[in-house]
């Protein structure tokens, strides 16, 4: 059984091994709090429409995402994390699945194909998106599938309308997962570069079908956003917020993206090569394919860069494209290295490859360092990862010597799933506040003492997450409300203590507890004062 017939298999197998497995070692996020609150809301108070976090309206996200989680939950458990990221780990293996497709269409070649596939399925953005519950890897998903649909639709003559409309069904939900950011900064670089390099030819037979997609698309796109706004008006303040911050949140400086290469981890040096079009322009098989994952790229950075708001993880849709350009370069490599000469093209292959070795070489020692306060009780997985790394390392670098580059480009992406099996659980290793105290213990503090729980001022999503259900803010719109109650308990924030001791000063305050949901306690930098809630009981004197 040859391996170029099974290429897409294996890719899938890949795939599975490195966003499937350990997919709840982590703990769940700020971003996913928000999103798993959202579907554990759907769920028992049947907001499928009209979303809400803590019992407020929550219409800055479309609820595409939500439904898939909510779904998923309600299948397999609302306090199972596996189940809620589950379909983000999905919508990445189909991310990875229709990269490899897309790449086979541009150049039939399978090995490049699979290779910009394995490139793609391990970078680092692609894998921490597809592990993490949050909605950018749903709506790059959704467009990349909208984009092999299109790309049918203007090089194929059979199946226009379909493939239009399936194009138009992807686009909308693509739409409905984080509204126009994946149209902006994947589609329409796709657009740009395709009509650069292989033009919009037959363009009059196509007109008909792309009135349908249009037609469609703006359908699927915008029912939910028109339901919303005509049913719940105070949705339009909400989503003009959301929108503003676009233009003057998280502002950052026109260059601020141009490193973005570094993000896809240890392919960093690979893609940045791939990027050096002069050099690389006379070494691929396919010039011009190639010329067109160099402008996909290139024009998504410059639009992203465009927009003042940037954060890291706004780049994930850049390393798309990217993963195919860097997929010509390793082929050459694959092709070529053994009779390289030149020691300007070796060295930057000695240097990427050789640091991802020299570091599981020394991971034995150097993780037990690293790692030696916590690691009692995770040393069954500590011993399983020092020993994968080292022996995977070991063969890597003598295949490095060896100028066997294929075998050297495998074992890196054996060196990842090694990572992802036996290194997250270790992130308990790493857990050690021994003051840590969850606010899902919350529940036995107010039977035992049939009491009710109010937040003083605003409830982190972690913390509202962990405690299971909605908590009531005595804080309404920057007034603060009384309980009815004669005696209720009050979580407050450390910067919120002198107001909450003045706000409450004719009333009885005795302090009870810390909850403190930090990973690490209070000496170390990472402790963070949004993580923990001092508890009292204030009663009515």
């Amino acid at each position: 059984m040859k391996i170029e017939n099974n290429y897409l298999l294996l890719l899938l197998l890949t795939c599975v091994a490195i966003f499937f497995v350990n997919l709840s070692a982590l703990p769940v996020n700020i971003m996913e709090a928000r999103n798993f609150i959202t579907a554990r809301e759907m769920l028992t108070d049947g907001n499928w429409l009209f979303t809400t976090i803590n019992g407020e309206p929550r219409y800055q996200k479309p609820p595409l995402p939500t439904w898939l989680t909510a779904i998923s939950a309600a299948i397999f458990s609302i306090k199972n994390v596996w189940a809620l990221r589950l379909p983000a780990a999905i919508m990445a293996l189909i991310l990875v699945i229709f990269s490899y497709k897309l790449s086979l269409k541009l150049t039939s070649k399978k090995l490049y194909a699979f290779i910009s596939g394995l490139v793609m399925a391990t970078s680092f953005y692609i894998v921490a998106s597809a592990r993490d519950g949050q909605w950018d890897i749903y709506t790059h998903s959704f467009m990349l599938l909208c984009i092999y649909m299109l790309y049918q639709l203007f090089t194929r003559e059979s199946l226009k309308y379909q493939n239009a409309f399936l194009a138009a069904i992807f686009f909308g939900c693509s739409f409905l997962s984080k509204g126009p950011v994946s149209f902006y900064a994947l589609l329409l670089p796709f657009l740009l570069a395709f009509g650069i390099v292989f033009k919009f030819s037959n363009f009059k037979t196509r007109w008909l079908p792309l009135l349908l997609f249009f037609v469609v698309a703006t359908i699927v796109s915008g029912w939910w956003h028109w339901y919303t706004i005509t049913f719940d008006p105070a949705a339009v303040t909400i989503t003009k917020k959301e929108t503003t911050n676009w233009i003057n949140y998280e502002v950052k400086p026109f260059y601020y993206y141009w490193s973005f290469f570094t993000q896809s981890g240890v392919w960093t040096i690979p893609a940045f090569i791939g990027l050096l079009y002069p050099y690389l322009k006379s070494r691929v098989f396919d010039k011009k394919v190639y010329l067109f994952t160099f402008l996909w790229t290139i024009l998504s950075v410059v639009l992203l860069s465009l927009i003042p708001e940037k954060k890291s993880r706004y780049l994930l849709p850049v390393l798309i494209p990217m993963a195919l350009n860097t997929g010509f370069y390793i082929e050459y490599l694959f092709r070529n290295f053994k009779e390289l000469k030149d020691k300007r093209e070796t060295i930057p292959v000695y240097f990427n490859f050789g640091l991802i070795g020299l570091i599981g070489i020394i991971f034995p020692i150097g993780g037990y360092l690293f790692l030696k306060e916590g690691i009692n009780g995770n040393w069954v997985w500590y011993v399983l990862l020092a020993t994968a790394l080292f022996f995977i390392s070991v063969f890597l670098i003598r295949n490095l010597i060896l100028r066997k580059i294929k075998a050297v480009f495998y074992l890196t992406i054996a060196f990842i799933v090694a990572v992802i099996w036996f290194g997250l659980p270790l992130s308990k290793a790493i857990t050690i506040n021994p003051d840590y105290k969850p606010f899902s213990e919350l529940h036995a503090f107010q039977q035992a003492e049939n009491i009710k729980v109010y937040e003083f001022s605003g409830m982190t999503p972690e913390l509202i997450w962990d405690y299971g259900q909605k908590m009531e803010m005595l804080n309404r719109d920057g007034e603060f409300i009384t309980p009815s109650e004669d005696r209720f308990a009050v979580l407050v924030s450390e910067e919120s203590l002198q107001h909450f001791h003045e706000e409450y000063s004719d009333f009885k305050r005795e302090h009870i507890v810390r909850y403190d949901m930090n990973p690490k306690g209070p000496e170390s930098r990472t402790h963070k004062t949004r993580l923990y809630r001092e508890l009292f009981i204030v009663s009515k004197q």
